[in-house]
């Protein structure tokens, strides 16, 4: 039986507190399950946090700023850990949702249309801390 940890809530809490304005313009789209599939915003995934995960059909969609240009390797590294944990993975820029909302939620259906959900989700499998 694997066992349970924790989660850090104290920090998700602060990094839905401080979204990029791109974040909560995508959070109106993803919320309340409107594209069909329920989003949780900044979830623990391991050591990381995911900006927008669907645990039914195993997806993450991280939002990037600039900072990221700069962190090239390290986000290789986590979306690498990301995958070897099931999940699939989208990256969109703050200014691809700023400037094309739509054209961000159309991708995110299309990927969540390719896939079916896995059955009963639970946040113990994701090695959650």
């Amino acid at each position: 039986m694997p066992e349970w940890k924790t989660r850090n809530t104290q920090r998700a809490r602060e990094l839905r507190n401080a979204a990029t304005p791109a974040e909560r313009m995508l959070w109106m789209h993803l919320s309340r399950s409107q594209l069909g599939a329920k989003f949780s915003r900044q979830m623990p995934v391991g050591p990381y946090y995911a900006d927008f995960l669907c645990r039914s059909h195993r997806l993450i969609v991280e939002l990037d700023g600039h900072s990221h240009e700069m962190q090239t390797e390290r986000d290789g590294a986590r979306d690498a850990f990301l995958r070897r944990e099931g999940y699939r993975v989208m990256r969109f820029t703050n200014d691809e949702v700023l400037n094309d909302m739509a054209g961000a939620v159309i991708a995110i259906q299309a990927a969540l249309a390719a896939d079916r959900p896995t059955p009963d989700p639970s946040r113990k499998r994701e090695g959650g801390s």
